[in-house]
């Protein structure tokens, strides 16, 4: 992975060469802290050691016999956003589909869609009580039943040591794959977590988990020698200036799913005692044509990250007499594509806007495996700069335990809070 961090500076928040200079001490420092973390695998920083501690051969045990046409990975939030990311840009010829939503005609429209028979179903909660989870997979199991599908033959559980999911895999003797202990979920795209999918879909874990670790090597005490460090201490001196937005803007589809994951990892890792940057996703060029209006010409309280792969597949573009586009005839769409890239990086720097350029090789497994890792380093750098709890999601909890409430799952205050709703209603 590399980081380009020159647009970042001399911009309109005011960023300057000098400033990162003085941070480069507090990198320090907080690489120190980060590398203490991860020798003693405490909570949070023991997902940076993953690309040593996964076993890539566990996973592939519990995905050997089975051969699908479909797989539906069933998990919200870090249980299924890595694993979509993965195959999303890297799998091929299995169609993986993420239930990581409870909106019912959504979900009856995919549970119609697949052959139950040909499905292998994972189904993905460290608790094994996650409401969404639980209910989605109910539903499948209802359907799997209904078709005459028997859903044990067809189910693999993800999840902690103790819990509905633990219990259910232990008496039914379901393949059951560990979640890894002091991994967040939206840390868990290297582990079971995210890899089981992968490995259905076809991908070579052994190259993911290289990428990773070739990212985890080039971790270092300053900004200017580590790529991901060079990201989380430049993103956090721009939000300090005042970027309370990061846009991050992947030129490459089969990235597009990537931005998601992003958005999770850094606003509920960030996002803490009134501090943080709120992720926004776009996708290059389709979003030339309209959220880069806003970046380019809207406040001056945004970094625009822009991402992409150095090397692709490409298609010619056929000559044409057309009037005022014979120009493009014999050129390429990957020439067009890193045409905007360019154009929509100058522009923004032309205009006095942040902006960082992160490419890898190819979309690849080594590639997708270097991006998912310096991103979470990134992430974590950003916290220990900004004495923030990282690995924690108070605000989300809350909202676990008021829709819990309100379901008859207990007593909770925050479920009280619901009613006192203030209305203003106009029919």
């Amino acid at each position: 992975m590399n980081v380009d961090i020159g647009n970042a500076l001399d911009g309109d928040l005011g960023l300057e060469r000098t400033d990162l200079d003085a941070l480069d001490e507090r990198v320090a420092d907080a690489y120190d802290r980060i590398e203490r973390g991860r020798a003693e695998a405490e909570h949070g920083y023991a997902a940076l050691n993953l690309p040593d501690t996964c076993d890539p051969d566990t996973i592939r045990r519990a995905a050997d016999g089975f051969d699908p046409d479909h797989l539906l990975t069933v998990g919200i939030g870090g249980s299924a956003l890595g694993a979509a990311t993965l195959t999303d840009a890297l799998g091929a010829g299995v169609d993986c589909r993420y239930l990581d939503n409870v909106d019912p005609e959504w979900i009856r429209a995919i549970v119609d869609d697949v052959d139950l028979s040909s499905t292998v179903v994972n189904v993905v909660s460290r608790s094994g009580t996650t409401a969404e989870t639980l209910s989605n997979f109910l539903v499948v199991r209802e359907a799997m039943e209904a078709a005459g599908v028997d859903w044990t033959e067809r189910t693999v559980v993800t999840t902690g040591e103790a819990g509905n999911l633990r219990s259910m895999a232990d008496t039914h003797d379901l393949p059951a794959l560990d979640v890894p202990d002091g991994v967040p979920g939206r840390f868990s795209a290297l582990s079971t977590v995210g890899l089981f999918a992968a490995e259905i879909a076809g991908v070579d874990l052994d190259a993911v988990l290289a990428g990773a670790a070739a990212e985890a090597d080039r971790l270092a005490g300053s900004l200017f020698e580590s790529p991901a460090y060079a990201y989380g201490a430049t993103t956090y001196a721009l939000a300090e200036r005042g970027a309370a937005t990061n846009a991050v803007m992947p030129y490459a589809e089969s990235l597009e799913r990537f931005a998601e994951w992003f958005a999770q990892l850094w606003a509920e890792s960030l996002g803490k005692d009134g501090r943080g940057q709120t992720p926004a996703r776009a996708l290059g060029a389709t979003d030339q044509h309209s959220q880069l209006q806003l970046y380019r010409a809207g406040p001056a309280d945004k970094l625009v990250t822009l991402v992409r792969p150095r090397e692709a597949d490409d298609i010619g573009i056929p000559e044409t007499d057309l009037e005022g586009l014979s120009y493009l005839g014999g050129s390429s769409l990957g020439e067009l594509l890193d045409a905007e890239f360019r154009a929509t990086e100058a522009s923004l720097a032309a205009a006095g806007r942040e902006n960082v350029r992160i490419e890898i090789d190819r979309v690849d497994e080594r590639g997708i495996g270097e991006l998912l890792y310096g991103m979470e380093a990134a992430c974590v750098l950003y916290g220990e700069l900004a004495a923030v709890s990282t690995f924690t999601q108070p605000a989300v909890e809350w909202g676990k335990k008021a829709a819990r409430g309100l379901l008859g799952g207990g007593d909770f205050p925050e479920a009280e809070a619901v009613a006192e709703k203030r209305r203003l209603e106009v029919e």
